[in-house]
């Protein structure tokens, strides 16, 4: 293998999944970080990260050298790739991102070469599919002149104490000298932290399945919820009662988007689908998830058209900075012809949110306010108290809180909704 004569990595796709693993990577072996947009490696030559994943300091301390120019990605003994996977207009996979990446790294490919691959696929897709793209500009044959391996990102954005330095790390090989050397090269940033899957289609159906059980597990939570509303009850009281008992899981209703949750279901459907096998219950999970939207938007409809309504978080999760696939932009979108609403989030780009909803990102506050609707409770608007609430709206004035952030105040001439 050239990955034992000269240890050197590529890595294709620098955004909260390759920029982290190139960084920290880098302080062991020689690494190069390729990305398509010029931009994204201008603004990490410069130690920036938008995904705010990395800091600006272990930017400038990281031994990454940056290009969006593929012929300086070779030569090196091993490639990462770490593109997204998102999925189309009919809810099927988009393999795009990966197939340019695999048809990028083709004419690169060298005898002994290693490729990993980290994107979010459903099983077969590394084997079946990759390992025949990277064979278009080449004479090589994957598992007999080149190799390939798997191991799943599990980065959870905004999340600091699960980073890629303490979260056990899944990996598989074609062969088992290939996945020795993936166990050496992880575990070299994790404490060799590292779970050795059975086969390269396990380890991709054990990542689609852990984002797959979460959706499930939610929409659980939101059917509850949609109950509870029609009993006039609060599903946070129910949760209140039920998580004393030692083994329920701890779920919360809400707004599920994203590049993961709301993604993954659908590429194990579609999997499904090809081995007519069915997947109801992680259809049905998806249905219920995407139902909350409408079910948001409705619950504000019943203020007069042309309040004034100020939106707190547009984001897809707290704590991020990241709009791709976020419901809370959703809301936005079916709300704005009829209200006059104000958005607000800290960590959004307000270039990026205007150019998805054409609304002016705020920085400010100009009340008074008909109503507050609190869509992602990032940590700035969970610590607001009451009497500042209140000095944003009129008397009798209206709070959507669909989290329940703010469900144990005391709201004295103001309306109050959660689930």
């Amino acid at each position: 293998m050239l990955f034992h004569q000269h240890p050197s990595i590529g890595i294709i796709g620098l955004g909260y999944v390759g920029l982290p693993l190139a960084v920290e990577l880098s302080f062991h072996f020689d690494v190069v970080g390729f990305d398509i947009s010029s931009s994204r490696i201008e603004e990490l030559i410069q130690g920036k990260d938008r995904t705010q994943e990395v800091s600006s300091q272990r930017l400038q301390q990281c031994a990454v050298r940056f290009t969006d120019d593929p012929a300086l990605l070779a030569p090196q003994s091993l490639y990462i790739v770490a593109v997204p996977t998102p999925i189309t207009l009919t809810f099927e996979p988009d393999l795009s991102l990966l197939t340019r990446a695999c048809k990028t790294l083709s004419p690169l490919i060298r005898p002994g070469n290693i490729v990993v691959f980290e994107s979010t696929v459903y099983p077969g897709v590394s084997e079946d599919l990759c390992g025949r793209w990277l064979t278009e500009n080449n004479t090589f044959q994957p598992g007999i002149d080149f190799f390939l391996g798997y191991s799943p990102e599990r980065i959870n954005p905004g999340d600091r104490q699960h980073s890629l330095a303490s979260v056990t790390k899944v990996v598989s090989g074609q062969t088992p000298e290939v996945t020795n050397i993936l166990k050496h090269l992880y575990g070299s940033i994790n404490e060799h932290n590292i779970f050795v899957a059975k086969s390269i289609k396990v380890a991709e159906a054990a990542k689609v399945l852990e984002n797959t059980q979460r959706d499930i597990n939610i929409s659980c939570i939101n059917e509850m919820a949609q109950i509870c509303q029609a009993l006039g009850i609060s599903v946070y009281d129910v949760l209140d009662a039920a998580e004393t008992k030692w083994n329920f899981l701890p779920f919360r209703p809400g707004l599920v988007g994203g590049h993961c949750i709301g993604v993954d279901p659908y590429y194990l459907a579609f999997c499904a689908k090809q081995h007519h096998v069915s997947s109801h219950v992680i259809l049905a999970g998806r249905h219920i998830n995407e139902e909350m939207t409408q079910m948001m938007v409705r619950t504000v409809q019943q203020l007069p058209s042309g309040s004034r309504i100020a939106v707190l978080g547009l984001t897809f999760k707290e704590g991020v900075p990241d709009v791709r696939n976020s419901k809370a932009i959703e809301v936005v979108q079916a709300l704005k012809q009829t209200y006059s609403l104000d958005v607000f989030d800290p960590y959004a780009q307000a270039e990026e949110v205007f150019r998805i909803l054409s609304i002016p990102l705020n920085t400010q506050f100009q009340p008074p306010y008909d109503a507050i609707l609190l869509l992602v409770p990032h940590t700035v608007y969970t610590a607001m108290q009451v009497a500042q609430i209140e000095s944003l709206l009129r008397p009798q004035g209206y709070v959507f809180d669909i989290k329940g952030i703010w469900r144990s105040f005391f709201w004295k001439d103001l309306h109050y909704w959660t689930l």
